[in-house]
């Protein structure tokens, strides 16, 4: 599925309702897909009408679900969740993994019947409504997890199982109640017949090259969000003329730029000239801090600040090159 694809619409479904039974009835398949798919599809767009987000790809949308609010968190995961859904189900399902995926599975889990007992494991636990999924971590690894209501590794809600689902089961009630009622684990072990391998080996193939990854990977990094978070509502007010936030807030800031210094780099953003930048935030900031303190004035501030700023972003350049 292509995560950069606008505007937001139902995918086609490549088989009839009834062309996975008996592992997945028609009547299931026909409510769960044009009726509770399509709310999610409905209520997303109805989200984002006339907003600047409405232009947005689903992939954006959903690295910054949860501060979008509940609305496009929840459709959006929606939407998402079942087009993945739909795409790996197949009637005539290959039944096992090929190439890279299956040693990647063999390496991680030791085995496929490993992976299915861990996912199921993981979606028979869930309490209440959510997803199992297999995704690819932004280090391009194999993980498993589960995710409550319509959440996904996408998403910045999931704070620490980031990365691109390949594969995921839905474990809402609506997904199997009408012929396994109650019998989650029924419903569980059923529906591997159709899962098409062939389908989770593409996702894997694309989820590996995805720029997508490179997106979670920054999200993820919270020390160099919480600093872009008191740059935000320092800077800005500073171009209008009001320096009340950067005076009040000098310190936080200092403290911000020590904390984004003593935390991990991301993997691939690793380098020295993100050292050096991270170095040169620390140095900006306490310069900062220091002429606040010492109550200097406005032009000075200013410049302090444009010249911290700029350095910010030289390392947010630095996260979007490719390495």
């Amino acid at each position: 599925m292509n995560l950069f694809s606008q505007p937001h619409s139902m995918p086609k479904l490549a088989y009839n309702y009834d062309a996975l039974e008996p592992y997945i009835d028609a009547q299931t398949m026909e409510i769960h897909y044009s009726k509770h798919h399509q709310a999610y599809l409905n209520n997303l767009n109805k989200a984002l009408a006339g907003t600047k987000a409405e232009s947005l790809p689903l992939g954006e949308l959903l690295i910054s679900a949860e501060r979008r609010g509940t609305a496009i968190r929840n459709n959006g995961g929606g939407h998402y969740n079942h087009s993945l859904f739909w795409d790996i189900l197949a009637p005539n399902a290959a039944k096992t993994p090929e190439g890279k995926l299956a040693d990647d599975i063999k390496n991680t889990f030791t085995s496929l019947d490993s992976l299915k007992k861990l996912m199921n494991a993981g979606a028979a636990t869930r309490f209440g409504s959510g997803w199992v999924w297999l995704y690819v971590t932004p280090e391009k690894k194999l993980a498993i997890c589960s995710t409550p209501n319509q959440d996904n590794p996408i998403m910045d809600a999931v704070k620490d199982n980031r990365g691109i689902p390949i594969l995921g089961i839905d474990v809402w009630e609506h997904a199997y109640y009408l012929k396994y009622q109650n019998k989650r684990a029924d419903y569980l072990g059923a529906i591997w017949n159709v899962v098409d391998w062939n389908a989770v080996n593409k996702n894997y193939e694309n989820a590996l090259k995805d720029p997508l990854l490179k997106m979670i990977e920054k999200d993820a990094w919270t020390a160099l969000k919480d600093f872009h978070s008191v740059m935000a509502q320092t800077f800005h007010p500073m171009e209008e003329g009001k320096f009340g936030p950067i005076r009040e807030r000098s310190g936080e800031m200092l403290a911000k730029a020590k904390l984004l210094a003593s935390s991990a780099v991301p993997a691939s953003f690793k380098s020295t000239k993100i050292d050096q930048a991270i170095k040169g935030l620390v140095d900006g900031s306490a310069k900062l801090d220091k002429l606040v303190k010492k109550n200097g004035k406005d032009e000075k501030i200013k410049e302090s600040l444009i010249a911290l700023h700029d350095t910010f972003h030289i390392i947010q350049g630095l996260c979007s090159d490719e390495h």
